[in-house]
């Protein structure tokens, strides 16, 4: 029997671009996140590309792109997480939370005072993540308030402001 191969995250490079494409299509049932990534990609849009290895197979990804805030007060530095997304059959295996620490600490390191995420509070709480409204914060996409959730990356970071939260207008068409 062969010995369970370790999980390595990096970079993402020029050539997982299929591998990823692939990931993504499998764990979001459909291309429109895949298509998401390859136009941010091809506009340089990208703050940060990961993928998580297991061998030879990419196994996941996560992308994180700028984001700003619209409002009043000194405006941080943001970052929106969009998409993470791991294999439906490496899934449950805590890749995603691998990966996922690893964005949130090349974030941190890089000089960011936020994060941003849509999607399920249950998974995102664990990484310290709370309802963007919670921090003053909205968001400029049609979704729930309760999938719009913020974490701060430096302590205080959004200490007296407030605002709209503002992706880049490929995720418009998502």
């Amino acid at each position: 029997m062969d010995a369970p191969r370790p999980l390595r995250i990096r970079d993402e490079t020029p050539a997982d671009a299929a591998g990823v494409r692939q990931v993504i299509v499998a764990a979001f049932k459909g291309p429109l996140e895949a298509d998401l990534v390859e136009r941010l990609r091809a506009r340089r849009k990208v703050a940060l590309a990961l993928v998580a290895m297991l061998g030879n197979v990419i196994a996941g990804q996560i992308m994180l792109t700028d984001v700003a805030l619209r409002g009043p007060g000194h405006t941080p530095r943001g970052v929106g997480l969009a998409p993470l997304a791991v294999r439906p059959a490496m899934q449950r295996r805590g890749i995603g939370s691998a990966l996922a620490r690893a964005a949130i600490a090349r974030a941190r390191d890089a000089g960011y005072g936020f994060m941003v995420v849509l999607g399920d509070p249950a998974y995102y709480r664990r990484f310290g993540f709370v309802a963007g409204a919670a921090l003053g914060l909205a968001c400029e996409l049609d979704a729930p308030p309760e999938a719009f959730m913020a974490l701060e990356l430096a302590p205080g970071a959004l200490a007296g402001t407030s605002g709209v939260v503002c992706y880049d207008a490929e995720f418009a068409a998502v």
